[in-house]
C-alpha cells in the first residue's frame, strides 16, 4: 500500500470527517461494480480500503504518522552524513594521487639522469619499480610507459568491483563539490581516478542497518493451518509477505530480514510485524491446543452418550461419560496444532449443560421435588 494520505487525497492533518468524506468518494468512483471494464479496478478499490482502515483508527494512524516522520529523519540524517564522509573520500584521494605523481615525477627524473653513465651510480628507483612498490605489479611488458603500467595494476585490481566503485565515488564527488560536471582527463585526473577505483570500494561499504519498521498484521486460524502467506502494507508505500504457520502466537513480532528501509551508507533494516490471531466463533487456543465447546442437555450429561464436534481437520468422536458436569474438559491427544517438533497440541473439549428450548412439566416436578426434599 502506497501512503495512504496519498492514496486519499488528503493532508497528513486531515480531520475524520474530512478523510471519511474522501473515502467514500474514492470508494464509490473505483467500485469494481463501476469500473466491469478495468481489470485494476478490484486492486484499486482495497488500496482505497487499506488506507482509510489506517487512518480512521487513530492509533494506527499515530503509529503511521511516528514511522513515517523517523524515516524521513532518518533519510535527512544519513544523506548529511553521507555527503560528509563523501567530501573526505574526495579529499584523500586527491591526496594519493598527488603523492603517486610526485613519485613518478621522481622516478621519472632518476631515469633520466641514470640514461647518462656517469650518473648511473646514483640512480634510483626506476617508473617501474615505483609501479611495482605501489601497486604490486613486476614484469611490466617492453615499452610499456609507467602510466600504462600503473592503469594496468588499477584495472587488475579492481575486476569485480571498478565500475560500481568509481560510479559510487563520481556521484559522491559531485555531492561533495556541489557541481555535476566532468574534468579532462589529465594525468592527475587519470591516477585519481585509480585511486578512487582501488580504495573506493572498501570505503563505501556499509556497516550498520536503519531502523527497523513497524508493522501489524491479522491473521486467521485458518490462515494458519493452510500457511498462506500475508501481505503486510508499510508505512514507505512498498508490501512486504510472511507465511502463516501454526507456530506464531498472538502478540508474535515477527522479524522479516533486509525487508524495510534502504539509505545511503547504511545496510537494509528489517522489519518487525506484530501478529494479531482473529478470534474463531468455533475455536480458541491455548498454546498448541485448541479449545472448543459441546452443549450437553441434561439426560445426556446424566447418562452419558456418544457425541461428535467440529476439529481443525473435520469431525471428531468423543464419549461424553456419564454424570458429567458443565464445564468439565474432555481432552482429545493430536488434535490440536502442530507444535513444530514433530507433534501435535490436544483438542480440548468443553462441556455446556443446556436446557430444553421449552420447559417440561416432568423435569420441573422432578428438580422442585429435589430442591424441597419430597421424593415421590
Amino acid at each position: 500500500m502506497r501512503d495512504p494520505y496519498k492514496v486519499l487525497g488528503v493532508k497528513r492533518d486531515a480531520g475524520t470527517d474530512e478523510i471519511k468524506a474522501a473515502w467514500r468518494n474514492l470508494a464509490k468512483a473505483v467500485h469494481p461494480d463501476h469500473n466491469s471494464g478495468d481489470p485494476s479496478a478490484t486492486e484499486r478499490f482495497a488500496e482505497v480500503g487499506r488506507a482509510y482502515e489506517t487512518l480512521k483508527d487513530p492509533q494506527k494512524r499515530s503509529r503511521y504518522d511516528q514511522v513515517a516522520r523517523m524515516a524521513e529523519a532518518q533519510t535527512i540524517m544519513q544523506q548529511r552524513q553521507a555527503a560528509r564522509e563523501a567530501a573526505e573520500r574526495a579529499k584523500a584521494a586527491r591526496a594519493n594521487a598527488e603523492k603517486i605523481m610526485e613519485e613518478l615525477a621522481r622516478a621519472n627524473a632518476q631515469k633520466a639522469a641514470a640514461a647518462n653513465p656517469q650518473q648511473a651510480a646514483g640512480a634510483g628507483e626506476t617508473p617501474e619499480e615505483v609501479i611495482e612498490r605501489i601497486f604490486g605489479v613486476k614484469n611490466a611488458r617492453p615499452g610499456q610507459t609507467a602510466a600504462d603500467a600503473a592503469t594496468a595494476a588499477a584495472d587488475k585490481q579492481q575486476t569485480s568491483s571498478a565500475a560500481a566503485a568509481d560510479d559510487t565515488f563520481a556521484e559522491e564527488e559531485q555531492l561533495a563539490t556541489g557541481t555535476g560536471s566532468t574534468t579532462s582527463r589529465s594525468p592527475f585526473g587519470i591516477f585519481g581516478s585509480l585511486v578512487r577505483r582501488i580504495t573506493g570500494a572498501a570505503q563505501d561499504k556499509p556497516s550498520e542497518k536503519t531502523p527497523e519498521i513497524a508493522a501489524e498484521a491479522t491473521i486467521t486460524l485458518d490462515d494458519m493451518l493452510k500457511g498462506r502467506w500475508i501481505s503486510v502494507p508499510l508505512s514507505d508505500g512498498r508490501e512486504t509477505r510472511f507465511q502463516a504457520t501454526t507456530d506464531i502466537g498472538n502478540g508474535q513480532v515477527l522479524h522479516l530480514k533486509g525487508q524495510g528501509l534502504k539509505l545511503p551508507g547504511m545496510l537494509r533494516g528489517d522489519v518487525a510485524i506484530t501478529v494479531h490471531l482473529s478470534t474463531d466463533s468455533r475455536f480458541s487456543l491455548d498454546g498448541f491446543d485448541v479449545r472448543t465447546t459441546l452443549p450437553v442437555t441434561i439426560e445426556n450429561a446424566v447418562l452419558g452418550y456418544q457425541a461428535q464436534v467440529e476439529g481443525l481437520n473435520g469431525p471428531v468422536q468423543l464419549t461424553v461419560p456419564a454424570w458429567s458436569g458443565s464445564d468439565q474438559v474432555i481432552r482429545i491427544p493430536g488434535e490440536g496444532l502442530p507444535d513444530g517438533q514433530g507433534g501435535k497440541g490436544d483438542l480440548l473439549v468443553e462441556l455446556r449443560l443446556m436446557l430444553w428450548e421449552k420447559p417440561d412439566d416432568k423435569v420441573t416436578d422432578l428438580m422442585r421435588s429435589m430442591r424441597e426434599g419430597l421424593f415421590l
